[in-house]
């Protein structure tokens, strides 16, 4: 059976939409997009040299 008590004092709050924007936007996540940008400019480096 489930114990209430115990649970309640597992539970955290989630963030509000206002909070969760900014605590996303301010991570520095890099994402496949930034990654085939940089491998395209080191390859266009590389020829270039």
């Amino acid at each position: 059976m489930i114990n209430f008590e115990e649970e309640l004092k597992k539970f955290h709050p989630s963030l509000e939409v206002e909070d969760a924007e900014e605590a996303i936007y301010n991570q520095d996540l890099t994402d496949m997009a930034d990654l085939l940008v940089k491998m395209i400019q080191e390859y266009e480096e590389k020829q270039g040299n």
